[in-house]
């Protein structure tokens, strides 16, 4: 692990001096906006907000005008995902967070594998080992900057991993193991939108859509499987004790209703949809997938050729297409960078603290603009010419 106890840039207390370097502002991006999550919300959605401000913000959500809006959505994501016949998509409060909490009632019955590898995945497996009704989950985990392979393992029923770690950078192609009685539930949350999938090789994709589908957050939304469905209902028959607000079979009889069990950010849906349906005029998954791989191409291409950079994660194809983790060495300070960027409008591109690594994460998201990573990149050389 690269380390830099002694980073130029620094005061004697540890705490980051930012230097007074002004990018010229012909080498800025069009949209300084790189954030891993939330992220970069593109300005015709939120102009749309604006426009339909007044006949659907404020009013119920189980009126005909919201009510319209979730059924786009629902069906817009059936289209990008290519939903295969008999699968539904459902949607709820709380984030891909809450969405954990939702699986430890309704979808695992008794035992979990999981795959480990990054901050979000760990905190799957802290949801279900502190469930007092399942038994201790299954754990597979590997050196950070990798993936653990996902093998079958005897009793258990649900096999659950991230499509994209959003912590580390580091992406996995849904599959399922050979277990035929067992589902699999992929975490897309900054996957979803951005990544190719095979959706037969999933039960659950679920994702929070405040990062590859540019929206807010505060709202969970997943892709379900007929065996997914039969899972929720059978665990939902057996009287299981369950939250309201946890409780999916609520969740999927409120979802075919296009309404949610309790109210939703209204503004998270709307602009949730605007995504979707930019994301399909244009060409879909494909086309999106597209545009990600071209912005991480370039930024992958330009560390790799960089004296003081370089990919974090080793194997190019863990490497995600959405997220960028950049390593540098102990010559420059990736803090120092960020916050010389911050001050140039240059947002939200410092590494995951608990990674604790002297790293940039930068969002690659289908909203970022290939040729703002391209100005990114630049200006990134700009900044460390003047600091060297």
């Amino acid at each position: 692990m690269k380390s830099a106890p002694n980073r130029p840039g620094r005061c004697e207390s540890g705490q980051v001096s930012t230097p007074d370097i002004a990018i010229p502002s012909h080498m800025l991006p069009a949209d300084g906006r790189f954030g891993s999550g939330p992220s970069k919300v593109r300005p015709e959605s939120v102009r749309a907000l604006a426009d339909h401000a007044v006949d659907y913000m404020g009013t119920s959500h189980r009126q005909v005008t919201v009510q319209f809006v979730v059924a786009e959505l629902r069906n817009g994501l059936s289209e990008l995902f290519a939903a295969p016949d008999g699968y539904e998509i459902i949607l709820g409060n709380g984030g891909a967070t809450g969405f954990w909490d939702c699986a430890t009632f309704g979808l695992i019955e008794q035992r979990s594998h999981h795959l480990s590898f990054g901050e979000f995945g760990g905190k799957f497996v802290k949801a279900a080992a502190g469930a007092p009704h399942l038994d201790e989950p299954s754990v597979a985990e590997s050196e950070p900057g990798t993936h653990p392979e996902l093998v079958a393992v005897d009793g258990v029923d649900a096999y659950c991993y991230p499509h994209n770690e959003t912590s580390t950078g580091v992406m996995i192609d849904p599959a399922r193991p050979d277990d035929a009685d067992a589902i699999t539930l992929v975490d897309a949350t900054s996957g979803a939108g951005g990544l190719h999938f095979d959706p037969l090789a999933t039960d659950v994709y679920y994702f929070s859509p405040q990062k590859a589908l540019a929206s807010d957050g505060g709202l969970w939304l997943a892709m379900v499987s007929p065996a997914a469905v039969e899972r929720i209902e059978r665990i939902h028959a057996s009287g299981r004790w369950r939250p309201a607000s946890l409780d999916l079979k609520l969740a999927l009889d409120n979802s075919r209703k296009d309404q949610t069990y309790n109210t939703p950010a209204l503004s998270t849906i709307f602009l949730t949809g605007q995504t979707v349906s930019w994301i399909n005029d244009n060409g879909g998954l494909p086309w999106a997938a597209a545009r990600s791989a071209q912005s991480a191409d370039h930024l992958y291409g330009w560390a790799e050729q960089s004296p003081v950079a370089s990919p974090y994660v080793q194997l190019d194809s863990q490497r995600s297409r959405v997220v960028g983790t950049i390593d540098f060495d102990n010559s420059v300070d990736a803090d120092v960078i960020t916050e010389v960027l911050r001050s140039n409008g240059i947002l939200d591109i410092g590494g995951y603290r608990k990674l604790g690594r002297n790293q940039l994460r930068i969002g690659m998201f289908p909203a970022v603009d290939p040729d703002d990573v391209l100005a990114l990149t630049a200006c990134i050389d700009h900044v460390i010419e003047h600091i060297a």
